[in-house]
């Protein structure tokens, strides 16, 4: 399913847990390579990519959370899918990449289980609450939760 999504990285010192990532690998769950946003031309700590396809982001996640972060303190994911208002922040936090919620912002997943192993997982769509009238997907209380991780 096409579904364009940016990721930006940020982290400190972070230049070699990155590097392979910058370089395509077939062996990765996940497709794609990030680059290197370097103000000025120096060295920076954020890098970013652009992914096509839902199924070819999954795993992404797990494996950022693998990489040997010198301050995985200051790792910060920022992910923008095509129906998202805006981006959702991930952080580290007790060794997984969780997201944190956002002020006047909220996650919505659409009711039923995900079932068919075959699809990638949906990761659900990213509104801002105070922007516009929003017609919510009906959902389960508390939203369906059902779903494997999608990135």
């Amino acid at each position: 399913m096409s579904r364009i999504a940016e990721v930006i990285v940020l982290a400190q010192d972070a230049d070699e847990a990155m590097e392979p990532l910058t370089r395509y690998d077939d062996s990765r769950s996940w497709k794609g390579i990030f680059y290197a946003m370097s103000p000025g031309g120096n060295y920076g700590f954020g890098w970013g990519a652009e992914f096509v396809r839902v199924g070819s982001r999954t795993g992404l996640l797990r494996h950022l959370e693998s990489l040997p972060w010198p301050r995985p303190e200051t790792v910060q994911v920022l992910i923008h899918d095509e129906e998202d208002d805006c981006f959702g922040l991930w952080m580290i936090h007790d060794g997984k990449l969780v997201e944190i919620p956002l002020p006047r912002t909220r996650r919505a997943y659409w009711s039923g289980p995900y079932d068919d192993p075959g699809d990638p997982p949906d990761p659900g769509v990213l509104c801002r609450t105070d922007s516009r009238p929003i017609e919510w997907p009906e959902e389960n209380e508390g939203g369906d939760r059902s779903r494997p991780p999608a990135w």
